[in-house]
C-alpha cells in the first residue's frame, strides 16, 4: 500500500511504523510538512519516505498513492480532508475529525457527497482488546441493559504540561481539551451504549497549570519531567504561565436516548494516572483500566466473578496495544475491502459530542441536543 501525508508529526510516523509492519509494501510517495517531526522518526523505523511537496494540491496532482493521511492540526483538517476527497482519494484523519460544530456540519455533508467508507478516522481504542472484551460481555448478555458507566481520563503532570506547551494549548487550533484528548473516551461509551445523548452537562475549569501554581524547590516549572514529552508547531517552553486558553480538569454527566447515563470525568495533573471505567447494567458489571491493564466482570444476580483478566505487556506500548492492530485493520480495509471497527459518522456523533459537552460548560447549563442531531441528519441526509 501507498501513502501521502500532509502533517508529517510523531503520530502519523508511529502510526505509518506499525502500518509497515502490517503490509511489508507498505511505502510513503510523499509528504507535505515545513517541519515534519516525525522524520527522524521514519528513518528509525526503517522507512524511507518519497519527495518532500511544497503543496498539499502539488502533491495531490503528483498520485499515485493509494491513502492521503492527514496529521495536521486539527483546525486544518475539514480543508485538507475536503482535498483529499475531491481529487479522488480516500482519507486517514487522526483524532479528532473536526474542532467545532460547523465543521461537523461540513464534514457530514463532505461524507454524504462521497460516502462514509471514503474517511478513516483514528480513533485506535475502537480495537484494543479492553475494549473489544467489554463489547463482547455486552453482545453476549452478560450486562443487560446498561444503566449507568462511570469512566475517566486521567494523565500524568509530564503530560498536562505537553498539552500547555503545544499547539494543543489553544482552542482555535485543536477545539476544546476534552474534545482533542477525551474523543477516544468519548466515543467508546457511545459506541457501547449504542445511542446518542440528548442532554450533556459540564462543569470544569484550570487550577493545576496556572501562576499561583508553579513549583519551586527541588521540582520547578523548568524542570525535566514538564519538558518530557516533546511538541512542535507554534510551541512555547511555558508550562504554568502559558497563553493556553484549554481547562485542565472537567466533569461531564451525559443522558443517552434510551435513559442510560455517563459520569465522565478528565484531569491533567494526576502523578498515579489511570484511565478506568465501570460498566453497571441490569444484570452485570463490567470494571477496567487502560493504564492498569485489568478487567472484570461480576454477575449481578450472583455477584460471581466471571472474568478476572490482566493484560500483558505495557500498558503505556502503542495505545495499550492498539496501535498495531487498528493498522493491520486499516491496511486490511484498504487491501481487502474489509470492514473497520470505528466509522467517520460514529467519531463525528462523538466529537459534536464532546463540542456540546465544552458548550454546556461554558454556558453553566444542562444542553439538549435535539436540535444538534437534526441538522447534524439534515446534513447526512438521513
Amino acid at each position: 500500500m501507498k501513502v501521502a501525508i500532509i502533517g508529517l508529526g510523531h503520530r502519523l510516523s508511529h502510526v505509518a511504523k506499525d502500518m509497515k509492519k502490517a503490509d511489508p509494501e507498505f511505502s510513503i510517495t510523499g509528504y507535505v510538512d515545513p517541519a515534519p517531526a516525525g522524520l527522524d522518526n521514519l528513518h528509525q523505523f526503517g522507512i524511507e519516505p518519497g519527495q518532500s511537496y511544497s503543496s498539499l494540491e502539488e502533491m495531490l496532482e503528483a498520485g499515485g498513492f493509494d491513502l492521503l493521511m492527514v496529521g495536521t492540526p486539527n483546525f486544518l483538517h475539514l480543508e485538507h480532508i475536503r482535498a483529499g476527497l475531491q481529487a479522488g482519494y480516500t482519507v486517514f484523519t487522526e483524532k479528532p475529525v473536526v474542532i467545532d460544530k460547523a465543521q461537523s456540519i461540513e464534514l457530514a455533508k463532505l461524507v454524504r457527497e462521497y460516502g462514509e467508507d471514503k474517511i478513516i478516522v483514528g480513533l485506535v481504542l475502537r480495537y484494543s482488546p479492553l475494549y473489544q472484551d467489554l463489547v463482547n460481555a455486552k453482545a453476549q448478555g452478560v450486562l443487560g441493559e446498561i444503566t449507568s458507566i462511570e469512566a475517566t481520563e486521567h494523565i500524568p503532570p509530564y503530560h498536562g504540561a505537553f498539552f500547555m506547551r503545544d499547539w494543543r494549548r489553544m482552542e482555535k487550533y485543536a477545539g476544546p481539551y476534552i474534545l482533542e484528548k477525551c474523543c477516544h473516551d468519548i466515543d467508546l461509551y457511545q459506541g457501547l451504549v449504542g445511542e446518542r445523548p440528548v442532554r450533556v452537562a459540564s462543569f470544569g475549569g484550570r487550577k493545576s497549570f496556572t501562576p499561583q501554581h508553579t513549583p519551586t524547590g527541588a521540582v520547578t516549572a523548568d524542570s525535566e519531567m514538564y519538558h518530557t514529552k516533546p511538541s512542535g508547531w507554534s510551541s512555547t517552553d511555558a508550562v504554568f504561565d502559558s497563553d493556553a486558553d484549554i481547562i485542565d480538569y472537567q466533569n461531564a454527566i451525559i443522558e443517552y436516548q434510551g435513559g442510560a447515563t455517563l459520569s465522565f470525568h478528565a484531569n491533567l495533573n494526576v502523578p498515579d494516572e489511570f484511565r478506568r471505567f465501570c460498566v453497571i447494567g441490569t444484570d452485570g458489571q463490567a470494571e477496567g483500566d487502560f493504564v492498569r491493564n485489568f478487567f472484570k466482570l461480576h454477575d449481578a444476580r450472583t455477584t460471581d466473578c466471571l472474568i478476572d483478566k490482566q493484560y500483558e505487556g505495557s500498558a503505556y506500548d502503542g495505545h495499550y496495544g492498539s496501535d498495531e492492530l487498528m493498522a493491520q485493520e486499516v491496511v486490511n480495509h484498504m487491501l481487502r475491502g474489509t470492514p473497520l471497527k470505528v466509522s467517520v459518522v460514529d467519531a463525528l456523533e462523538a466529537g459534536l459530542t464532546a463540542i456540546m459537552i465544552d458548550e454546556a460548560r461554558k454556558q453553566k447549563a444542562v444542553i439538549d441536543m435535539t436540535e444538534c442531531w437534526a441538522e447534524f441528519d439534515q446534513a447526512l441526509g438521513r
